[in-house]
């Protein structure tokens, strides 16, 4: 026992020495590749030494019995922190249990030290069997490299029974290695261009390259029938860079590590900034911004993401005969110009790769079928691209192309291939300053070049779209008289995001006249693209205003100008949101761009009913009528004094139930109602007003933990409120436990009645959110309008989102005496747009009384 605690004690100096000193090369030269294989050495030595203390007094013993190192040990490429993977092999015949106990006091030294041992113990017959439910072993096995023990045995895993196992089952190995891949570039949104990657198993992540690894692996057996000498070719077309690529990620990796102290691999933003003023992986670069810094980042994922696809490409999607009539379907497109064969489009005259013509037919060909380009291809395309840098031109036979391209349903795909071989940046050097552009904005997920190939993709998967949403939009596209100017819009919209400016939006229309220029388009459709661009924005800030509010439908109509502009603005949009991130267009979004829409096309065409309130003559107040007979004056009542946007923002069914719970005051002055939605919860609140209701409702949801997303807040003559709050639980507290729901509303009746202390519930909610600081600061700004509103004066806060912000907002309100008649709640990243239509006294607000409670927001807002 002594001898073992010695053991012990000597291998934790050891190793905790050695690992400081792989640390402290690491941070002089952030050389990835040299620290991951120091680490494998370390390892190999801790697990060598225990091996001859607990297993065999020999290194090659004992018999029928060896040590192989898996996964990132077996390829020595062990990262700081990653999980230790061995195989206990054995020949079987009782050698498992001859040595369990050896096992187990080996496992716990590993274990004792502090390092994350993942454990195996199979004997060699099993090694051999397929198990498709943990293809994991079979893949690590494919690192598999021998460490102690018998030789020999490892010898006839390696040299016999692998082999023979991968041969046999390559076909289904490979289907199944694919479609893993595939799932999960899936959960990443299949694109490399993530503003917070992950460095490991995102698209382009080192994940990509082992996978790439393995499949090439795969071919090489299956041609030699036999494990392959040394490692197999993964590309013969980009080897040099594909391994520049691994060198920077392995060391983009390590930092993450060394930085977490743990196997967290995701490049967050205070990460970023921490690996550019290190530069790490770029040693030799000048300065770098964290932007610049990303950049170099994303060239090197694009590459090993490329190098992966090629070889998925390859890997059939379903059984193999399945596959081969797949592909057949697939070669029926070729012509005489472009073969296709397994799916991928080779080049029938590859000597005229550098006719820039030719290779504008070759991704409308792909644009229009949605085959990729082979990897030969692109080696073609990338050997001509000095010759076509010197004949690339524009003009009109350049744009006929290009719109063919725009239009063509799989545009996206054809832009990003054209992008990624640099032919995108000759065709428009404009779009130079956005490859794979960070901005650093919280709420974009994906660099500016993909958020442009997103937008135009977000538009043709309308038509493959089941929803009834997408539908109305898709219809919108097909009554667009010229829908190759909305895509050109879409693709220069945010070009001037590399510019050094404050204005993105003028720097994309001045390098957008450029490229018009180029491409030689009629004056009216210059025209039509630079106000597509100049505009861009206008819809998204007009659905921070009150949208059923006649005066924001008409300022909004008016710089549409016309209705085939309006259906493109709204288009744009749409595209433009939801191109922001997966979350980022919600159902609610998409409708009130659809509402906006509706009402700024019956502007125009003078259709628009600009009556704030009820009348009898109203086609809802009839259809209620109907509906509910006997309600007569009951209904009258309830609906006297409610603006005319409440009927547009409620169901028939709504109202009457609202009607119901205002005639239950009597009984219970503060009537709720709870229901769940698909995206969001509906808190419904009926009672008579009082001064801090609005605000006590935002209180105690925030003191529950709950995320508004979206409120409405309505009165009536007779003082009766009608509130509204839709909400996503963050923490699912409702969603797992069906009992809170009725201690949910009892808590928010009893705050609102006074019973209980709404300041003590929300300390402690307020108090965990000081623990975790936000990752982007928001300055505070207090903006009033008083034009575009006949009753109300506009307030828009954008302030730092945090719980109980609307709480805070909303108080202040009250405490200068100020009533709420809409709020529209609105949150991009960390950013908080609150949008509310106040009035005091019945009326505006007057100046001073804007600035006074200007003052109260911004003291209330800057207090921590």
């Amino acid at each position: 026992m002594t001898t073992q605690l010695c053991l012990a004690n000597e291998l934790r100096a050891f190793y905790a020495q050695e690992s400081a000193n792989i640390r402290q090369r690491f941070a002089a030269t952030s050389d990835g590749r040299s620290a991951v294989l120091g680490r494998a050495s370390l390892v190999d030595t801790v697990v060598q030494r225990l091996w001859r203390e607990f297993i065999s007094h020999e290194s090659e013993g004992p018999s029928r019995f060896a040590l192989v190192a898996l996964g990132g040990f077996g390829r020595r490429s062990l990262f700081p922190y990653s999980d230790i993977d061995l195989l206990f092999l054995h020949s079987g015949k009782g050698a498992e249990d001859k040595f369990k106990d050896s096992i187990r006091r080996f496992s716990q030294e590993i274990w004792d030290l502090r390092l994350k041992l993942s454990p195996a113990t199979r004997s060699l017959a099993e090694c051999e069997r397929f198990d498709a439910e943990n293809l994991e072993f079979t893949m690590s096995l494919m690192d598999c490299r021998y460490l102690a023990g018998d030789p020999e045995l490892f010898a006839r895993l390696r040299g016999r029974v692998l082999p023979k196992l991968l041969v046999r089952r390559r076909q289904e190995t490979g289907e199944r290695i694919a479609g893993l891949t595939r799932a999960r570039h899936a959960k990443f949104g299949t694109t490399v261009f993530h503003l917070e990657p992950n460095v490991k198993e995102g698209p382009g992540g080192l994940r990509d390259y082992n996978i790439t690894s393995w499949l090439a692996l795969l071919k090489a057996m299956e041609n030699q029938r036999a494990w392959p000498e040394g490692s197999p070719q993964v590309s013969a077309a980009n080897t040099p860079e594909l391994d520049s690529a691994v060198s920077f990620l392995t060391s983009v990796r390590c930092f993450l590590h060394f930085r977490h102290a743990r196997d967290d691999n995701s490049l967050a933003w205070d990460a970023q900034e921490d690996a550019a003023a290190q530069k790490i992986g770029a040693r030799h670069a000048g300065g770098l911004d964290p932007s610049e810094w990303m950049r170099i980042y994303f060239q090197h994922a694009r590459v090993i993401h490329r190098a992966c696809n090629q070889f998925l490409e390859e890997a059939p999607l379903e059984s193999h005969s399945f596959y081969r009539q797949f592909q057949s379907l697939r070669a029926l497109h070729s012509n005489a110009e472009f073969s296709v064969v397994a799916g991928m489009i080779f080049l029938k005259q590859p000597e005229n790769a550098s006719d820039a013509q030719m290779l504008l037919r070759a991704f409308r060909f792909m644009a229009r079928h949605g085959l990729p380009l082979s990897s030969i291809a692109e080696s073609q395309i990338r050997q001509a691209l000095p010759v076509l840098a010197a004949r690339w031109s524009g003009g009109v036979e350049l744009w006929m192309n290009l719109q063919e391209i725009l239009l063509a349903p799989h545009a996206a795909d054809a832009l990003r291939e054209m992008h990624s071989l640099r032919l995108f940046t000759l065709l428009m050097p404009e779009f130079a300053g956005i490859d794979s552009l960070v901005v650093r904005d919280y709420s974009h997920r994906y660099t500016v070049d993909e958020h442009t190939f997103m937008a135009i993709e977000n538009l043709h998967r309308l038509r493959r779209s089941p929803s009834k949403w997408d539908q109305r939009y898709a219809e919108l596209v097909e009554e667009l008289e010229q829908p190759e100017l909305l895509y050109l819009a879409l693709l220069l919209h945010d070009a001037g995001k590399g510019a050094k400016t404050n204005n993105h939006v003028s720097a994309s229309m001045t390098l957008a006249a450029a490229v018009l220029h180029r491409l030689e388009l009629d004056v009216p459709d210059r025209e039509t693209v630079l106000f597509l661009i100049e505009r861009h924005l206008e819809m998204s800030a007009a659905l921070r205003r009150d949208i059923f509010d006649p005066e924001t439908v008409r300022m909004f109509a008016e710089k549409a100008g016309t209705p085939e502009r309006l259906k493109m603005l709204c288009l744009l949009t749409y595209a433009d949101i939801k191109a922001v991130n997966p979350e980022a267009l919600t159902p609610w979004k998409a409708e009130n761009i659809w509402q906006l829409y509706i009402g700024a096309a019956n502007y125009l065409l003078r259709h628009m009913d600009e009556r704030l309130h009820m009348d009898e003559g109203d086609e809802t107040l009839a259809h209620l009528h109907t509906l509910a007979p006997a309600a007569g004056e009951r209904l009258e009542e309830f609906l006297e004094g409610l603006p005319k946007r409440y009927l547009r923002t409620h169901t028939v069914e709504d109202v009457l139930a609202h009607m119901e719970m205002a005639g239950q005051l009597a009984e219970d002055s503060v009537q709720l109602s709870l229901r769940r939605g698909r995206h969001w919860y509906e808190l419904t609140l009926v009672t008579t007003d009082r001064p801090f209701l609005f605000a006590h409702m935002a209180g105690v949801l925030a003191a529950w933990g709950m995320n508004i997303v979206k409120a409405a807040a309505f009165s009536n003559q007779a003082g009766t409120v009608v509130d509204t709050f839709y909400f996503t639980d963050r923490f699912r507290t409702l969603e797992l436990n069906l009992s809170e729901w009725g201690r949910f509303k009892a808590s928010i009746h009893d705050v609102l009645l006074g019973k209980a202390d709404l300041a003590r519930m929300l300390q402690s909610r307020l108090r965990s959110h000081m623990h975790h600081p936000a990752k982007v600061k928001v300055e505070t700004q207090v903006a009033f309008d008083d034009a575009c509103s006949a009753h109300s004066t506009l307030v828009e806060v954008i302030a730092q989102d945090q719980p109980g912000l609307l709480y805070r907002i909303s108080s202040q309100f009250s405490r200068e005496n100020c009533n709420i008649e809409i709020a529209l709640i609105d949150t991009e990243g960390q950013t908080a747009i609150d949008v509310f239509y106040l009035t005091h006294t019945g009326g505006k607000l007057s100046v001073g009384q804007q600035e006074q409670l200007r003052r109260a927001l911004l003291t209330e807002l800057g207090r921590k």
